[in-house]
């Protein structure tokens, strides 16, 4: 069963009936969904290829330094679009605002029918980006990592377990729901593959412990 945690309120059942019908519609999914990451071994390759480095300096991070949830259109912002993307039944007002809709979120099987329990994670956070060798980017080039659609760097989650995650690495944090540790390295290699960003000894040795059992 979902887990649901006492200070939120849980899918009710009229919500489960508008849920079953968005589900035959096949409009949207109601399990967050980023774009899917390659597969272990694929995910094994790419860690192997990434540049092993101490972490960098703090020294000089902004998340202002990475223009996040940028115009997409339709009067729609990033945050805006991710949430659309891993909700089911979405409602939203004029300016793109989401006013309804159910968000089950893959890190610890929560659920949530208001957008303000939801967070959307940098899978690989700004900060983390920033010490693995974004600093030396343009901003433009941190501007598509925060806004970043084509891959699986964003998903809608249960906004205090985002905010315990804060900027840790896989060798200090995963989500709760182990059964989505590979997934989850799968993602955080495949951002940090992309993007050419470097990863310390322990976090390399993190992500290889989870895609060797994948």
């Amino acid at each position: 069963m979902p887990k649901v945690y006492a200070r939120r309120v849980s899918v009710a059942a009229g919500s489960a009936a508008a849920l079953a019908c968005t589900l035959v519609l096949g409009t949207q999914s109601a399990q967050a969904a980023p774009p899917t990451p390659p597969d272990a071994a694929t995910a094994r390759t790419y860690l192997a290829q990434l540049k092993e480095a101490p972490q960098g300096s703090q020294d000089g991070y902004s998340r202002d330094k990475f223009p996040h949830w940028s115009d997409q259109g339709k009067n729609c912002n990033t945050r805006e679009v991710v949430l659309k993307r891993d909700g089911e039944n979405v409602q939203t007002d004029g300016k793109c605002a989401a006013t309804s809709g159910t968000w089950k979120s893959a890190y610890d099987d929560g659920v949530w029918n208001k957008a303000s329990d939801v967070d959307i994670d940098h899978v690989v956070p700004l900060s983390e980006a920033w010490k693995s060798g974004a600093s030396k980017w343009t901003t433009e080039r941190r501007k598509e990592l925060a806004n970043d659609l084509t891959h699986s760097q964003l998903i809608a989650v249960t906004d205090n377990v985002n905010q315990e995650k804060g900027d840790k690495d896989p060798a200090k944090w995963l989500p709760p729901k182990t059964s989505y540790h590979c997934t989850y390295a799968r993602m955080w290699v495949s951002v940090k593959h992309v993007y050419g960003l470097t990863a310390d000894a322990a976090e390399k040795a993190a992500l290889k412990k989870i895609l060797d059992r994948c």
